[in-house]
């Protein structure tokens, strides 16, 4: 029991807290306008190919809850959103239904809500082979996030940041299970380094969950009744993890998630060289202080106004958007340029 009222906690202070106090780099990052780009708004399109399946654009829903009674009206209605949008969703840790049954379904509506939509399970990174198995299973996922988050288990008082066998555990899941893995940050942002290690254990996609989005050492610290603002600005910007992994040239698929909130950060994240992109919070804030058609009304704007962008910048379709020049400027810059990586090439100038 004591795991599934921290889920409810988690929603709880994930929507009382005040937004991360530090930035995610998307200010540094500009797209240059193009006046004269030669694209009709009805020539652009949005689709991509994510998991084997086609999606209406390049968005999903990233892990929010799942594990309690009280979330499976939250994981049906945001599966019903993902289903009417043509996006992808993903579902919060399923440690809880591995260890009792009686909250499975919390999970397993959002597949009910879209059985032909992509959908992705999740654990945490220090899981079985076995464990994944069962948890993709459970909802006939597409693939499994796997998450880190090392910062929030060192300061949660439930924590376990014993970390010591996750890169040996995700090496054998990666040459025996079937389905395909994602590795996901939950905020504090990957560095090149980490990345390098996940792709020699066979991972090739990464969720790089920067800093500047839901900062679950703000979380637990909400729960405890303290603050410590130091902890609270720990992570790697997300505009930053970006440009690093990418700089690596490794073909890895990389789902920009961590402080996004717009189109237009959407659109500066897939001219960066993103697959995806994701968010959380400001979508479980409409679907709780709203409704889910106010939600999907939301994501139809997202989608709106990155149709637009693309015209504005000259690119008909997603592939199209990583050849758009972009300017990288600010400490987005500075920290690029102290890590040796060539900025011109990731501006494409």
């Amino acid at each position: 029991m004591k795991r599934q009222e921290r889920k409810l906690e988690h929603l709880k202070y994930t929507l009382k807290i005040e937004e991360s106090p530090v930035e995610s780099g998307f200010s540094d990052i500009s797209l240059v306008h193009q006046s004269v780009s030669g694209i009709r708004p009805s020539e652009v399109d949005l689709s991509v190919e994510f998991m084997g399946k086609r999606l209406e654009a390049p968005l999903m829903i990233n892990a929010i809850t799942g594990g309690h009674p009280d979330t499976l009206r939250i994981n049906r209605d945001l599966a019903i959103v993902a289903r009417k949008t043509g996006v992808a969703m993903a579902v919060g840790s399923q440690k809880a239904a591995l260890e009792d049954a009686s909250v499975v379904r919390t999970y397993t509506v959002a597949r009910e809500e879209n059985p032909d939509g992509v959908l992705l399970a999740n654990l945490s990174a220090t899981c079985t082979p076995e464990e994944a198995c069962r948890s993709v299973e459970m909802i006939r996922a597409d693939a499994i996030q796997v998450h880190f988050n090392v910062p929030q288990e060192l300061v949660m008082d439930e924590g376990d940041p014993d970390f010591e066998m996750v890169l040996p555990r995700l090496k054998k899941m990666v040459e025996t299970v079937h389905f395909p893995i994602v590795a996901k940050e939950v905020g504090f942002g990957m560095s090149r380094e980490t990345i390098l290690k996940l792709y020699q254990c066979g991972i090739r996609t990464m969720d790089i969950g920067g800093r500047g989005g839901t900062n679950f050492i703000s979380i637990e610290n909400a729960r405890k009744g303290i603050k410590n603002n130091e902890l609270e600005k720990w992570g790697i910007p997300t505009s930053v993890c970006l440009f690093e992994g990418l700089e690596l040239g490794l073909g890895i698929d990389i789902i920009a998630s961590g402080g996004l909130r717009t189109s237009l950060d959407m659109a500066k994240s897939l001219a960066a060289g993103a697959k995806m992109v994701t968010m959380a919070r400001p979508f479980l804030e409409i679907l709780t202080r709203g409704s889910a058609e106010m939600l999907v009304g939301y994501i139809e704007n997202l989608k709106k106004g990155l149709s637009w962008y693309m015209v504005m910048t000259g690119a008909r379709s997603i592939p199209e958007m990583t050849g758009i020049p972009l300017v990288i400027t600010g400490k987005t810059a500075e920290w690029l340029l102290r890590r040796g990586v060539d900025i011109n090439a990731c501006a494409r100038r």
